[in-house]
């Protein structure tokens, strides 16, 4: 049913992914699904990495560990922005188009009085993606 899932990580906050990770892993196996996980970075210094270079090795190396913990196919895209808080939800979009990904697996929070005002990561794809989107709390 489904032949590509794509996995919107934050390595900022990687003790948050879980479950999401768990269910990505679960589908990636039951469908025989490769998973692509993608990430958006800035151009400058940030608390994961010094350089969007390092960055990607450290998305790369992520991906590298959830294959073989999950025992599933998977790789990185990393995406660099100047501005990561006002891009992620263009640039998620743009990337599960170019990947073909007809799944995205995310991980969200639980809803609070800001999402009346600014719609999370999650809400936005799942309102602007062609693929099917899975939000795991």
């Amino acid at each position: 049913m489904y032949q590509k899932i794509a996995v919107p990580v934050d390595l900022a906050h990687v003790d948050r992914l879980p479950r999401a990770l768990q269910t990505a892993a679960d589908l990636s196996r039951h469908y025989d699904a490769p998973v692509t996980f993608v990430s958006v970075t800035a151009e400058t210094p940030t608390s994961v990495a010094h350089s969007p270079g390092e960055f990607e090795a450290k998305l790369a190396a992520f991906a590298q560990e959830q294959s073989q913990k999950h025992a599933i196919s998977a790789d990185a895209r990393s995406y660099t922005s100047t501005d990561p808080a006002i891009d992620t939800d263009r640039i998620l979009r743009r990337a599960i188009d170019e990947l073909g990904a007809d799944l995205v697996v995310m991980a969200s929070h639980i809803p609070g009085v800001a999402d009346y005002l600014w719609a999370g990561h999650g809400a936005t794809v799942a309102a602007h993606s062609t693929a099917s989107v899975f939000l795991v709390r």
